[in-house]
């Protein structure tokens, strides 16, 4: 059973997003040990320059998803996610995929990412615990892992240790109920 609500409240006040990123072509190479290195490389650079504090994260395969909040006023997400995006596609460790499309040769775009994100601004604590539950329970939806616990690349772990969350928390059978409704 996941903690109360109030558990979840967060002393920030900036703008706080929801994102998926995919991989291009979905290819599966998300999880794959030298670009999840390049990836956390990467997000702690950006986050020196350009503040953010990582509210929720899982890393699949082949897409991603994770909560931000921005500080007070801050709202471009956008430069954030480009330059990430741009250091993770430099990083020469990643396998070659074929992506000599002319749309994206004109724009100079690696082949490690679709070109755009989804995101959605969080609007209150209720939409931040679902959006929550959904980053965490994202493993076992897909069928990567019998549990959230189970699943490495995830911000579960921190949870279940800050006792938000119970370790057993998102298993197969109780935790897909809460997506049929």
């Amino acid at each position: 059973m996941r903690a109360t609500m109030t558990r979840y409240r967060r002393a920030r006040t900036g703008s706080t997003y929801f994102f998926t990123l995919v991989s291009f072509r979905r290819q599966p190479i998300l999880c794959l040990p030298p670009i999840r290195a390049e990836l956390r490389r990467a997000l702690q650079h950006v986050r020196i320059t350009r503040p953010f504090a990582i509210d929720a994260w899982v890393l699949m395969p082949d897409h991603l998803h994770c909560i931000w909040t921005l500080p007070e006023g801050d709202v471009d997400y956008s430069t954030r996610w480009a330059l990430i995006k741009n250091a993770v596609s430099r990083f020469a460790g990643v396998p070659a995929i074929s992506a000599d499309t002319t749309s994206r040769i004109k724009h100079r775009d690696a082949a490690i990412w679709q070109r755009r994100f989804y995101e959605h601004e969080i609007r209150d604590e209720r939409d931040f615990e679902r959006h929550m539950d959904y980053v965490h329970f994202n493993p076992v939806r897909h069928g990567h892992a019998a549990s959230a616990a189970a699943w490495p690349y995830s911000t579960f772990h921190r949870y279940v240790r800050e006792g938000v969350y119970a370790p057993d928390w998102g298993g197969m059978v109780p935790a897909r109920s809460m997506w049929l409704e």
